[in-house]
């Protein structure tokens, strides 16, 4: 088993999560970036070869299409004909439905860790519009119980190839847990389909790969410190994956009496999560299809469920990612796939910790 560690110098973090170390022996292949700003994120989106052009372009209207379709917001989206339809079905598109069979599937193995139906939680945190407020206990309750994930149901019609959501009155979803991770799968197939072969876009702090490099060898990519997001904890050198990161650090405000409230809700309290993790970074097997939606779903999951239950989660399901814990007290946690490929940064001050299977 290799462990090594190592003392690269970074140029740049990327966004919010991960970090993308500068490509080298690139060669002569034409390379493309692109920069946009959509699901409240400042997005990179970087293609190789001759159709890198194109790639990006398809890339982009991807991005931009999902992201007016997902804004509950916004009265023309998707979601907000769902929160509007006071119980009746609605006609959504196939990446809606994804999202919604890939978040149900997480929901019912984790728990209800993951739920989609506490966006009247997030409104009242004010993570919406920006006004923080800390909700008494009566408010609290009053939302927890909108909560009906349990109850939508999601029907497919293969004849017609068309989908239909149906929610209890009252209830109201956000895909903000999933988002990002399904139009970094979107993104992806839409690069590839323009004929990318070489592609590594990075949403905030969701990072997705097509491909290797142009010269052959793997993408680095970096697992953000939390406690310092200039900096990094380690490198992943990793193939075609995606690699997703949820924390405390993100998004979190202060209330008049000095306490931190961060962005993470538990479906189950209603409050911020109250894990011993800082950070969860998913890193998914091999090029499958939907592995950024479920990578998103699963860091949201388990940074809610905290160590043991992250932990005890990925060995029940070690066969479909790795993962990085980072956790309050100073430990860095990595999985046993990720032993030949996960380098700790040298001086970092945290203790780093191989899992067993």
């Amino acid at each position: 088993m290799r462990h090594t560690k190592t003392s690269y110098k970074l140029i740049s973090l990327a966004l919010c999560l991960a970090m993308l170390l500068p490509l080298a022996g690139c060669g002569e292949s034409k390379q493309e970036q692109a920069e946009i700003f959509a699901m409240d994120t400042y997005m990179t989106l970087t293609a190789y070869g001759k159709n890198a052009t194109a790639g990006l372009n398809a890339a982009k209207s991807v991005i931009t299409s999902m992201d007016s379709m997902l804004d509950p917001e916004l009265e023309t989206s998707t979601t907000y004909a769902i929160n509007h339809a006071e119980g009746a079905s609605v006609v959504v598109p196939g990446q809606v439905a994804r999202m919604l069979s890939t978040a149900q599937t997480v929901y019912k193995q984790s728990g209800g860790a993951l739920d989609l139906t506490i966006y009247p939680l997030i409104k009242r945190w004010g993570f919406v519009d920006g006004k923080y407020y800390v909700p008494t206990d009566e408010e609290i309750s009053s939302d927890l119980a909108k909560r009906c994930f349990d109850k939508l149901t999601l029907t497919s019609f293969p004849s017609s190839g068309t989908y239909m959501v149906q929610m209890p009155s009252g209830g109201e979803l956000s895909f903000a847990s999933v988002a990002k991770g399904c139009a970094s799968d979107n993104a992806i197939e839409a690069m590839r389909q323009a004929g990318v072969e070489s592609g590594i876009i990075s949403l905030g702090g969701n990072v997705q790969t097509l491909g290797l490099k142009p010269d052959g060898s793997k993408w680095t990519v970096a697992i953000q410190d939390p406690n310092n997001t200039s900096s990094y904890v380690g490198v992943i050198n990793v193939g075609e994956t995606a690699v997703i990161t949820s924390g405390s650090y993100q998004r979190n405000f202060t209330a008049p009496d000095g306490t931190v409230y961060q962005h993470i809700i538990d479906p189950k309290t209603g409050r911020p999560a109250d894990s011993d993790l800082t950070s969860v970074s998913i890193i998914t097997h091999g090029a499958m299809g939907g592995q950024g939606t479920c990578a998103d779903a699963y860091s949201t999951a388990l940074y809610v469920m905290g160590e043991a239950g992250a932990v005890d989660f990925w060995r029940s399901h070690s066969t479909v990612f790795d993962m990085v814990l980072i956790t309050e007290d100073g430990r860095v946690l990595y999985t046993p796939g990720l032993a030949d490929c996960f380098n700790e940064r040298e001086g970092s001050g945290y203790v780093y910790q191989p899992l067993a299977a």
